[in-house]
């Protein structure tokens, strides 16, 4: 398998344009601060780690410093928000999503408030600062929260795209981001944003592969190398955990039949729960595998190794649809062309 991996990668994503999500953060913070005066950035000691700096430097009379009090931080958010205006909270995930998460809760979506925080080192992108900065559980949750919409972009352009749409969007918004460069695949000039909605990047009729945030181009890498091998996987990028998007799923349940879903993070509670909960509230069978965290701490490595070690690498996703594709499974009588 390692050699299929080199023999793909030498000519598939690994050689697109790189850039790491929470990167294309910091620059769509300015972006949008030139048409929304309201726009107020907070940050916990970390802006040079979030690139919120980089709003800093263009706007400092719009960011504060909250300093290592990310509960704190999250209280100043939630009443800056009551006054109207936009603001966008960031930490590193482990924080923004864990160590705050009571405040997030009480302050931020019981009050249904304004508010956008901008979770970077999300997942085990932060491989080498171990289990303890690995946030795997932040969409868990996040998507727990009532009225929190939870998005997880895939590359620069997705990121930035959201970041926008996410300032018009009213409501309580948690959004993650990676430390690490990701292959930028989608065109800036065609992309377009959509809250609740995946996006279907690549059709095929044997197996469909769900994937989210960094594990999208993982998942296009494996469609790739599974059609030299004669299988025709179809790959979704659901960028929008919560609210999903219910007709991609079960449109794909009905004409694939067969399902794997990859993210990094917990397979509890994260995208796969969530893909598993409107499949099975569908009544409709279909083969289904998560590929993710399996209950568990990861270990502390290079990104790449941790990937590999967890199955959840472009090799590790085309096992599973071997795996998923040499299943047997009844398929009901009461299946019909509408979701």
């Amino acid at each position: 398998s390692h050699s299929l991996k080199r023999n793909y990668r030498s000519k598939g994503y690994t050689d697109m344009e790189k850039k790491a999500t929470r990167d294309s953060y910091g620059e769509a913070l300015v972006m949008l601060a030139e048409k929304r005066p309201d726009l107020v950035v907070l940050d916990a000691d970390l802006a040079a780690a979030t690139k919120t700096g980089i709003f800093k430097k263009a706007h400092p009379d719009r960011f504060f410093d909250c300093g290592i009090a990310e509960a704190n931080m999250m209280g100043v958010a939630a009443g800056i928000a009551s006054t109207g205006k936009l603001v966008f909270a960031s930490s590193f995930a482990m924080f923004a999503a864990g160590r705050a998460f009571e405040i997030v809760r009480n302050s931020i979506g019981y009050p249904h408030l304004n508010v956008k925080i901008g979770a970077t080192h999300a997942g085990i992108s932060v491989g080498e600062d171990g289990a303890s900065h690995q946030c795997n559980e932040d969409i868990a949750l996040m998507r727990s929260i009532p009225g929190m919409t939870v998005i997880n972009p895939a590359d620069d352009v997705e990121a930035k795209a959201a970041v926008l749409a996410m300032a018009d969007y009213v409501g309580p918004t948690y959004m993650r981001f990676g430390r690490l460069a990701a292959p930028i695949f989608n065109d800036a000039a065609t992309y377009k944003f959509e809250v609740g909605k995946g996006i279907q990047l690549k059709d095929g009729k044997d197996v469909t592969i769900i994937a989210t945030g960094l594990m999208v181009s993982e998942a296009l890498e494996a469609a790739k190398a599974l059609k030299e091998q004669g299988v025709d996987a179809r790959v979704i990028n659901i960028h929008t955990i919560k609210p999903i998007d219910r007709e991609a799923i079960l449109k794909a349940v009905m004409e694939t039949r067969r399902i794997i879903t990859v993210e990094d993070h917990n397979v509890s509670g994260g995208l796969g729960s969530a893909v598993a909960e409107v499949v099975v509230e569908s009544g409709k069978g279909c083969a289904f595998k998560q590929l993710g965290i399996q209950d568990k701490f990861a270990p502390i490595g290079l990104h790449e190794d941790i990937m590999s070690m967890l199955g959840i690498d472009s090799n590790g996703i085309v096992d599973a649809v071997r795996e998923v594709m040499g299943k047997d499974f009844e398929l009901d009588d009461d299946w019909d062309d509408e979701v």
